[in-house]
């Protein structure tokens, strides 16, 4: 099962009994397209891939098409699901879909959550995600009282995901104040502002009260089987105030957990820190020890020439979420700076405007494009680790993200033969599914190297859609 020979690799012998067996027409394996690959796993880990098989020797079930590691979706909001086609209508910014929003928010329960979250989550796994990191922060019922279990939403999230079959990284949210309180006084020169404004009755049910009270639950919240890991989440700077910051950031460094923190999505965000504090928020959150190789800031999308040396240079990862970028009008941000900078990028559907990893990574490329009118930022190799390798290592599975021995048996397969795939040879494999391919053209994906979907078809959601409609009504109804 593990022996090493001509075209194959293997990791330490392993005892554990062998799983099921695979057979790829394509992999993507290193950066290159392999044509015939078997790939053995055991334990839901991938045992040898062994290249130059010509056809699916007896027994490997058959991946017609591109396979590639599975996506990895770093930043979702599974709830904002319900707002899609709803938010199209008429015009606004940031700040008139984020009422629209919490009127959705208003409405979960952790049962209706647990619907709509599998539902959402099933999707993903249509179009080839295999993990996903839930920024979490509608923690309580309405108006702020925590429920019998005061992780019970999210103990959905983690069992929508285990329904789904798709790995889980639950990112519990800190989130604290409505925004930035009122400039006081000075201390060695620095600005330094209140305690932030109280949360208004909306965002009642987003907030523990402290720090040390989100800390407290977050620790309770134990994952129910191995799909699912715990990481720690800064909302914002505006809504976790500035002596609040290093608590989030420790319980974190504590623990080995991620940390993800949104930053800079809007100008007003910016403008709103500079005058409470003096500093920008990517300052801020570096003074205040947040920034590091374990932390991920989502959106990143108007920096400073220092907040991208700031990033850089601590070794914080940067997540971009291009379609809800562009669908809230919030602006294009300096990728291609950032990746010069040394930051690690990696990718997010978000609000799920869409649910696509490929039009995620072929939009970092498109929209850089259209900034700098020049081509050719990214290959679509490059592209396709963001959404896989780099994407699992932000979520905290470094483990997964590449089609070798030893990593978790996560795969996905792109149709190659769809009027979009359609044409191209096959050593353009990947430039055919990143540029072309959306994830209506996933074939196939598993997880632990168990089928989730098999030719398309969800094997224990067989109807998504129908369970997105009923998921989203029920939703509506409260």
């Amino acid at each position: 099962m593990t022996a090493k020979g001509p075209g194959s690799s293997a990791g330490p012998r392993d005892r554990t009994e062998p799983g099921p067996a695979y057979w790829a027409e394509y992999a993507w394996l290193g950066g290159t397209v392999e044509p015939g690959v078997l790939i053995e796993t055991a334990g839901g880990r991938i045992a040898a891939v062994r290249t130059g098989t010509p056809g699916p020797p007896p027994g490997a079930e058959p991946l017609r098409g591109l396979t590639l590691p599975g996506l990895a979706n770093a930043h979702s909001h599974a709830f904002h699901r319900a707002l899609r086609g709803t938010v199209q209508l008429g015009s606004g910014t940031f700040w008139t879909w984020r009422e629209v929003m919490y009127s959705v928010a208003d409405r979960l329960t952790p049962e209706s959550y647990f619907s709509l979250a599998r539902a959402v989550y099933a999707e993903m796994a249509l179009a080839g995600i295999t993990c996903v990191g839930e920024f979490h922060y509608v923690h309580h019922a309405p108006g702020g009282l925590p429920y019998d279990d005061p992780n019970a939403m999210g103990h959905a999230l983690i069992a929508a995901a285990a329904e789904a079959g798709i790995r889980i990284t639950l990112l519990d949210t800190c989130y604290l104040a409505a925004g930035f309180g009122t400039r006081t006084g000075t201390r060695t020169g620095i600005r330094t502002a209140r305690r932030g404004r109280p949360l208004d009755r909306h965002q009642l049910r987003f907030g523990d009260g402290s720090a040390a009270a989100w800390a407290e639950r977050a620790a309770a919240l134990a994952p129910d089987g191995e799909h699912a890991r715990v990481g720690a989440a800064i909302h914002s700077v505006r809504a976790v105030p500035a002596g609040e910051l290093a608590a989030v950031a420790g319980w974190a460094r504590e623990r080995g957990a991620p940390l993800h923190v949104h930053l800079s999505e809007q100008p007003a965000e910016n403008d709103a820190c500079l005058a409470a504090h003096g500093r920008t928020p990517t300052r801020l959150l570096a003074d205040h020890g947040v920034l590091g190789p374990g932390t991920t800031a989502v959106h990143a999308t108007h920096l400073t020439e220092d907040d991208i040396a700031l990033l850089g240079g601590s070794g914080t990862g940067v997540c971009l979420c291009p379609t809800t970028e562009r669908d809230l009008a919030d602006g294009i941000g300096p990728a291609a700076e950032l990746d010069r900078a040394g930051v690690p990028l990696c990718l997010g559907t978000d609000s799920h405007a869409v649910i696509d990893l490929l039009e995620e990574a072929r939009a970092m490329e498109l929209n850089e494009r259209l900034r700098s009118r020049a081509r050719g930022h990214w290959t679509a190799g490059r592209l396709l680790r963001h959404a896989t390798e780099d994407g699992h290592a932000a979520l905290g599975w470094p483990d997964a993200g590449r089609l070798e021995a030893g990593r978790l048996a996560d795969l996905t397969t792109v149709a190659l033969d769809s009027v979009r795939t359609a044409g191209p040879a096959p050593r353009l494999a990947a430039e055919a599914a990143v540029f072309a391919a959306t994830g209506a053209d996933v074939r196939h994906t598993v997880v632990g190297g168990r089928h989730v979907v098999r030719e398309g078809v969800h094997r224990s959601v067989p109807d998504v859609p129908a369970a997105l409609v009923d998921a989203i009504q029920q939703g509506a109804r409260r």
